[in-house]
């Protein structure tokens, strides 16, 4: 699949991993929903590795076709490779637990934009530490979608919400920056160090879930004050989005002509089905005064592509 067109198809499912996400986390305990998303990944992929097992065992053709196709198929690793992928989970662990917290304090709306200038913070780490260098059309590009970001929190900030003084703010930016941290680390897994979309995204499930376990532990041991945990099947949706976006999102890395940059920015695309979906379903407020910077959006996503 062309590196643009993942991109794009990954943009749809990561917005509807955020929709998920808002519904999953809102007046609810976060902690708990965190490892359950993140255990359900990981059942569909240690389902998959016995799947794998049992068919390339069956067919005695281990390493010659059997099993699993391909793009489901998961490399055997090293102890360094090992500490690798667990050196992203813990990352993206952290990342999240800011921006889950954050997500639950703010209105999805002004929370996916703000997220959403990740690929600000991974452009600015591309051309510093990779050397990528974007066409000056996919720098406008890049340019007006992240003005119209900028823009659609303008508009959220009617809604009473202060960036100097709301500390979920911070912590958004928080895990954005982090975001964009990992962010720069996939391409290099997925580039240089030649890891398989399939790898990666098994064990950092997998290391996720474990991360996160003595987190439910504490939250469930209370020891903490904490909030109650609603059962809601938006936790199944997290993962199914989050599965069906990395696994695009990687495959789209793995490709030599891809920029991380404009990876990034592309993916962004999500907030285009996160700001529908938090109007039109989470029935949240300000939406006919955010679509314009929508607009603008659009308009610079397709400035990327065509350049």
């Amino acid at each position: 699949m062309d590196w643009i067109v993942a991109s794009l198809m990954s943009a749809l499912f990561l917005g509807f991993y955020d929709l998920s996400t808002k519904h999953a986390v809102r007046d609810n305990a976060v902690l708990p929903v965190l490892f359950l998303a993140n255990v359900c990944s990981s059942v569909v992929w240690l389902t998959l590795l016995a799947v794998d097992a049992v068919m390339t065992g069956a067919d005695g053709a281990a390493g010659a076709g059997g099993g699993l196709p391909a793009m489901f198929k998961v490399d055997a690793l090293t102890g360094t490779q090992h500490a690798q992928l667990l050196l992203k989970s813990t990352i993206v662990a952290a990342s999240w637990l800011c921006s889950y917290f954050a997500l639950k304090s703010l209105p999805l709306s002004l929370a996916a934009p703000i997220r959403a200038t990740g690929p600000m913070w991974t452009l600015f780490g591309a051309l510093l530490v990779l050397g990528e260098r974007p066409s000056w059309l996919e720098m406008i590009g890049v340019g007006i979608t992240l003005a119209s970001f900028f823009g659609l929190s303008l508009a959220g900030a009617k809604e009473g919400i202060h960036f100097h003084k709301n500390k979920w703010i911070a912590w958004l930016l928080g895990g954005t920056l982090l975001g964009a941290v990992s962010g720069l680390y996939d391409k290099f897994l997925m580039a240089s160090a030649g890891f398989t979309a399939s790898t990666v995204q098994c064990w950092f499930s997998i290391y996720l879930a474990l991360i996160f376990f003595p987190l439910a532990v504490g939250w469930k041991l209370r020891w903490w004050p904490r909030n109650v945990f609603h059962w809601r099947w938006s936790i199944v949706g997290v993962s199914a989005g989050l599965l069906v976006a990395d696994f695009l999102y990687f495959d789209a890395l793995r490709d030599p002509e891809a920029l991380v940059s404009l990876v990034s920015s592309l993916r962004r695309g999500s907030t285009l089905v996160a700001f529908a979906g938090s109007v039109w379903w989470l029935g949240e407020a300000n939406g006919r005064e955010k679509i314009f910077p929508v607009l603008g959006i659009v308009a610079g996503i397709v400035l990327t592509v065509v350049g």
